[in-house]
């Protein structure tokens, strides 16, 4: 059975963005120059090749098609770069680069909702942005115990609560808010 690209693509994305393979790093190591240009090129072609696959869409999906094309193109590059020096700051640059790429394509997927559902949406895909760039830059959890993730975190949470809360009916939100603030230390 041949699947529709639309819907290969969300599946084909959060592979990608689930995190660097171990594979891709193994190979990159010790890569020589010659070797890092050539898979730059692979990269290039293969992205040229997806968003020329997406001329087929329309409307909004033409538009998701194209910005998970591009999603996949940052990371693939950030992917390469980091293995290509292995250093830390490609490490995170590559997680934030995962992290703006999966907010980019949020985004894009809330323009198919309009009203109170986009704006709810757009909340949501900044929330999720926010928590993983204080991810990003927190680093890895040392031994089994994970650290706090700061405040970016805990605002970002906190501000998802009281936008769901401010979706609620009007007689529900009081209790809502009540408890956002409560969880997350408010009051």
């Amino acid at each position: 059975m041949n699947t529709p690209l639309l819907f290969r693509l969300p599946l084909l994305l959060a592979a990608l963005l689930a995190g660097l393979p171990a594979h891709a790093q193994a190979q990159a190591v010790g890569m020589s120059p010659a070797d890092h240009d050539a898979a730059k090129a692979r990269i290039e072609a293969n992205h040229k090749y997806q968003r020329n696959d997406c001329g087929m869409q329309s409307t909004n999906v033409k538009d998701i098609c194209v910005e998970e094309a591009g999603a996949r193109h940052k990371v693939a590059l950030a992917e390469l770069q980091y293995g290509y020096t292995g250093k830390a700051a490609d490490q995170l640059r590559l997680q934030v680069v995962k992290a703006e790429a999966a907010y980019a394509v949020a985004r894009e997927r809330c323009d198919d909702q309009a009203g109170a559902a986009k704006d709810q949406c757009v909340k949501e895909a900044q929330a999720a942005e926010t928590q993983a760039l204080a991810e990003a830059r927190r680093g890895p959890p040392k031994g089994e115990a994970k650290r706090d993730a700061g405040p970016a975190r805990r605002d970002g949470e906190y501000k998802l609560a009281v936008s769901k809360c401010q979706a609620l009916a009007p007689d529900l939100q009081p209790a809502c808010l009540s408890t956002a603030q409560r969880s997350h230390g408010r009051r």
